[in-house]
């Protein structure tokens, strides 16, 4: 697959404790984008943050160290994104999701033979 040109990212801001059907959501957001055949998402984990609570989740507070920040990025055409988000509408009940217009430089798959 290659991707270049306008495209749009989705980024998802969630809690590393929100769980999807007892499962991470960021794994259920990631296999879902997957399935819908989205060109690609990453999952990056935050060291601190605060949301909507105001609350500051950091690594030196126990009693919030399991409620850490964690964000999604996706990126692909507009039309793929805005096709994933009543997904995304139905995973995320407390969080965060923003979109924004992205040029992509170079995004090129793997040659399925190489290592």
């Amino acid at each position: 697959m290659r991707l270049t040109g306008t495209a749009l990212r989705v980024t998802i801001f969630i809690s590393e404790n929100d769980t999807w059907h007892h499962k991470p959501l960021f794994t259920e957001i990631v296999h879902r984008a997957r399935a819908t055949g989205l060109a690609g998402a990453s999952v990056f984990r935050g060291i601190e943050g605060y949301g909507a609570s105001s609350l500051i989740h950091t690594p030196g507070l126990l009693s919030l160290s399991e409620h850490l920040p964690v964000t999604v990025i996706i990126v692909d055409t507009e039309d793929v994104v805005r096709a994933f988000l009543p997904q995304l509408d139905e995973l995320v009940s407390e969080g965060m999701v923003i979109l924004d217009e992205v040029e992509v430089i170079r995004y090129v798959a793997r040659d399925k033979g190489a290592p």
